[in-house]
């Protein structure tokens, strides 16, 4: 019987992009570090050397979303100017893009970000995403565009909408050719209550 080599060239990269591919279509219920072992053409203890179960596996896909998500929100952030109207249609659009194109991974984001006994790498990666959503509002609030408040909650309805729109379009709710028009409807709507209040 020919055995399966132990070693392989990138290994950890190979079984985090075929765990993300078994996500996405069958669902995490499904994925196997065996399973993943086979496929990657390695024995089936090769795994354990990066990852010592299934979680820390999940954990690592995690954590690997976040970072993808943050650096695409930087990039899009890097890109917006400097008044709150282009720097929120920015982050939206590319948290968006993300959540339309990665759904499966960003619900198990999601899913890991509020278990108790979370890793601090992905509370940190968590934390990440959200001070970047949070300074676009802060400096919204510095140039006198975005009203006085906590930071904290103002943020709450953006969060909302955004999810509710992802959300929407993986029901089947939202049909993917009305997220452009849905998703600038929702964030001329979101600049609305976030505006100045008027009057004393």
């Amino acid at each position: 019987m020919k055995t399966r080599p132990y070693h392989h060239g990138d290994l950890r990269t190979t079984l985090l992009t075929l765990a993300e591919d078994t996500l996405r279509d069958r669902g995490a219920a499904e994925l196997s570090l065996r399973e993943l072992a086979r496929e990657a053409g390695v024995s089936p203890a090769a795994p354990s050397r990066h990852f010592k179960s299934k979680q820390a596996l999940l954990d690592a896909l995690a954590l690997e979303g976040f970072d993808r998500l943050n650096a695409v929100m930087s990039a899009a952030l890097a890109e917006a100017g400097d008044t709150f109207a282009a720097r929120l249609d920015r982050v939206a659009r590319a948290y968006m893009g993300f959540s339309t194109g990665n759904a499966a991974l960003l619900e198990l984001m999601y899913a890991r970000k509020h278990d108790p006994d979370v890793a601090e790498e992905l509370k940190a990666a968590t934390r990440r995403m959200t001070g970047l959503v949070n300074q676009v509002i802060e400096d919204g609030q510095r140039r006198g565009e975005v009203r006085a408040g906590d930071v904290d909650l103002l943020v709450i309805p953006l969060a909302a909408a955004l999810q509710g729109l992802t959300a929407l379009l993986q029901s089947g709710g939202f049909g993917a050719e009305r997220i452009e028009s849905g998703l600038t409807e929702t964030i001329a709507f979101i600049r609305r209550g976030y505006a100045p209040c008027e009057g004393p």
